[in-house]
């Protein structure tokens, strides 16, 4: 009857563990969305201002090169996230954090220094350099349980929303205070501080099985390769947009630069609440594939609204909430879906390959998009972004539909 009793006990407290995360993966989840933030509002606070801001540098009248400089730092990082991932897994996560801490703020440093594009160009290419997204998102993989693991990812992709809103709104009223050579100062401060996080507050993960998987199988695992062409092309589509539409803003809403933030604030943030919403009921549904599906359908969707009516500032505002409700969506979960797919041991490799994918697109949408509009036009820019969201539905359309956590974790558990 003891034994009974006891087994029963110990079934309802593991269904009490599994239902709730832990405080320790609160902690982690917490700790490493705050690292994600802190570093990527010192990447995000560039993107609202630097193509205006280099109009008044002696080499900022090329706008290939200013798209270069933009994209320069996902250049960077798309040929070191696949060494700092593996090394992740060799040498410990946390470790090769703070490392790539250190180069993103020593770019920071070269950048404020700076005062040609060229030069700004040359430290946003050391600032990529601490490719550690993947490494970061291992991390959190690590710690967390599978059941739990996209409501800590949600937390990384809510903490990136957030600090994407707080530098739309605080990059013009900063460049006009501090200009943006202490714009560059304040991110080599907020990468300092992300040290001291990881460090001092982000705890230790559970041991993980270190199992030599090749490298070769994670490039050819046809569900990995789907979401990393999808990482691409969401985050060129972002950085060719922010090309063009700071300076749209200015001449269709009227809009100056100090006032940008009362079209992205709320747009953002609401955005953000409202992907909280469809990702919560689509996993307690099991239906991810088609919120999936439907957020690259609203990406498409956003693309061609802003190439036939990119000069009707009511239009832009409905596109630009489109644009960022898919965007949230899918920057929420496809890191999720990685961390799910790829072998335990090869994590940081999988996750490694997704962060290059995703910094190439960030380095190939700047560029395109400054080349594209210095040849073609504004409105060429969105043509592309379509044709590639198009690309990538039919691509995604064929991914496998997995099943809820709650099966998952059992069928792990039997």
């Amino acid at each position: 009857m003891n034994s009974v009793t006891s087994t029963i006990n110990a079934t309802l407290k593991t269904q009490s563990v599994s239902s709730s995360m832990t405080r320790m993966e609160i902690r982690s989840g917490v700790s490493l969305a705050a690292i994600f933030a802190l570093r990527m509002l010192g990447l995000f606070l560039i993107l609202p201002i630097f193509a205006l801001h280099a109009k008044t540098l002696s080499d900022g009248g090329n706008a290939s090169l200013v798209g270069l400089a933009m994209g320069a730092y996902g250049l960077s990082q798309a040929c070191l996230q696949i060494p700092f991932g593996i090394a992740s897994d060799r040498f410990g996560r946390k470790r090769i954090i703070v490392i790539g801490l250190i180069l993103f703020a020593l770019g920071a440093v070269i950048a404020a220094s700076s005062t040609t594009v060229m030069g700004i160009l040359i430290g946003r290419v050391v600032q990529g350099a601490g490719a550690i997204s993947a490494a970061i998102t291992a991390l959190l993989a690590d710690s967390t349980r599978e059941e739990h693991r996209t409501k800590a990812m949600a937390m990384v992709g809510g903490a990136i929303g957030v600090s994407f809103a707080l530098s739309l709104v605080f990059a013009p009223i900063l460049y006009r205070y501090i200009g943006m050579d202490g714009i560059f100062i304040l991110t080599a401060v907020l990468a300092v501080a992300a040290i001291a996080v990881i460090l001092w507050i982000t705890p230790n993960a559970p041991p993980t099985p270190q199992v030599k998987v090749p490298l070769s199988s994670v490039l050819r695992n046809p569900e990995l390769m789907r979401l990393n062409v999808g990482v691409f092309v969401l985050h060129l589509c972002m950085a060719a947009m922010f090309v063009v539409l700071p300076s749209t803003l200015v001449q269709v809403a009227h809009l100056p630069l100090e006032k940008h933030w009362e079209v992205y604030l709320p747009v953002v943030l609401g955005s953000f609440l409202l992907m909280v919403l469809v990702i919560m009921r689509g996993e307690r549904l099991g239906k991810m594939k088609p919120v999936f599906l439907g957020a690259i359908g609203l990406l498409l969707l956003a693309q061609l609204g802003f190439w036939q009516f990119l000069n009707n500032s009511t239009a832009l505002l409905v596109f630009l909430f489109i644009f960022f409700l898919s965007f949230n969506i899918l920057e929420a979960s496809q890191p999720s879906l990685v961390s799910r797919i790829a072998p335990a041991s090869a994590k940081g490799a999988a996750l490694g390959v997704y962060n290059t994918m995703q910094a190439l697109g960030l380095a190939c949408g700047g560029y395109l998009g400054g080349s594209i509009v210095q040849y073609f036009g504004v409105s060429a820019v969105f043509i592309l972004c379509a044709f590639l969201s198009l690309i990538w539905l039919i691509i995604a359309h064929r991914m496998r539909d997995l099943p809820r956590r709650s099966k998952l974790s059992e069928q792990k558990r039997d």
